[in-house]
């Protein structure tokens, strides 16, 4: 599967471009603030129906335009081509559609077109909270399987409904009125079973997929570092029926929920130690892309369909020997279509001819592609 044609119209800066795409390897070229990251976004919306960039759909219309439209016709095969658009108009709901028929639930379309994503935000997973680990668990999860993305909404807000009935029965008890338990037995007995079974997804995912990120690490670093990635989570040594019963009191003075998968983290180390400590810049970077490239090998692996990968901004903080196997590795099979951004066309060009790979390259200039 690969996006063959991608017409963008009022997506952020690009006021139009009705581009014709390589299966293999598209580079988009220009100075910082001139499209290049748009036009990632707008391929990565038709795959997650939402921006990278901004969650705000009316901030993704360009300034002067009332509407926004991205269309993207999909081969799978010579014989079989889907076509997926997107419509957005300010004040208004959102329109996806696959072919002519308009999607009735956007979670529908989520894994139809996988799709993994390296940027500079990716950065967040190492030095914000464990909110940001959890939220890439998901991300690959939900792609995989839909049944876990609606557990998780459904966990998602029965926790968020249980905190807000937790606060109000706190601010009743400082108010000196009497409170009952018995809404919070019905929140536990619905929410328990959601996350006993993200538990046991996001368990199974990361066994499977360390192994694969480790290799990953391994042949990019040149085999100069080790690396380990580790979930953990309260599920792993307690009941959660038991634990949220003995800890209801103590919520109750918390005002939020102290028990569940939302506590859970992915602890990420360089050697021993943890990776947000000591590793280099470049150390880092070298994790993030291996994690995010062992997302896209597991996806493939997952769904027999190679994800669209695309890759912006990634060569910088990296030695040419890494920068090197990162391209060499990507063009190989193992990879489907790639998307690149860079600010240097030579630098580009060179690297590329160096490790054998061929591409197609646009040239971004102030929304304008050519």
């Amino acid at each position: 599967m690969y996006l063959r044609e991608l017409n963008i119209l009022n997506y952020r800066n690009i006021e139009s471009a009705d581009l014709s795409l390589s299966p293999n390897i598209n580079c988009f070229v220009g100075q910082n603030g001139m499209g290049k990251t748009n036009v990632l976004d707008a391929v990565y919306y038709l795959s997650l129906c939402k921006s990278s960039l901004c969650n705000i759909d009316s901030q993704n219309i360009r300034h002067e335009a009332e509407m926004a439209m991205i269309k993207g016709v999909y081969e799978f095969d010579p014989a079989t081509a889907e076509t997926i658009s997107c419509g957005l108009r300010r004040g208004q709901k959102k329109q996806f559609r696959r072919g002519k028929k308009d999607y009735k639930r956007l979670i529908d379309h989520i894994g139809f077109i996988p799709l993994v994503i390296v940027s500079p935000k990716d950065s967040e997973l190492i030095v914000e909270g464990s909110d940001e680990r959890r939220r890439f668990m998901d991300s690959v999860i939900s792609q995989q399987n839909r049944t876990y993305l609606e557990h998780l909404t459904e966990c998602n807000a029965l926790l968020k409904q249980r905190n807000a009935l937790l606060k109000q029965m706190q601010d009743a008890a400082d108010a000196g009125l009497a409170h009952d338990d018995s809404l919070l037995e019905v929140f536990d007995e619905r929410m328990i079973p959601h996350a006993e079974y993200i538990y046991r997804l996001r368990a199974g995912f990361i066994s499977e997929f360390t192994p694969v990120f480790q290799d990953i690490y391994t042949y990019i670093s040149g085999n100069k570092e080790s690396v380990s990635l580790t979930y953990k989570s309260q599920l792993q040594d307690r009941d959660l029926s038991e634990a949220m019963l003995r800890t209801r009191q103590r919520d109750l003075i918390l005002g939020w929920t102290s028990q569940g998968i939302h506590k859970d983290e992915l602890e990420m180390k360089l050697a021993d130690y943890p990776l947000k400590q000591v590793g280099s810049q470049g150390q880092q970077k070298t994790y993030l892309i291996a994690l995010k490239l062992a997302q896209a090998v597991w996806l493939h692996n997952a769904n027999r369909q190679q994800p669209i990968l695309l890759l912006d901004d990634i060569f910088d903080k990296l030695d040419s020997e890494r920068v090197s196997r990162i391209v060499e590795l990507v063009g190989s099979d193992r990879f489907g279509q790639i998307f690149i951004t860079d600010t240097d066309r030579q630098h580009l060009t060179e690297l590329l001819l160096s490790v054998g790979q061929n591409a197609k390259v646009f040239i971004v200039n102030n929304g304008q592609i050519v």
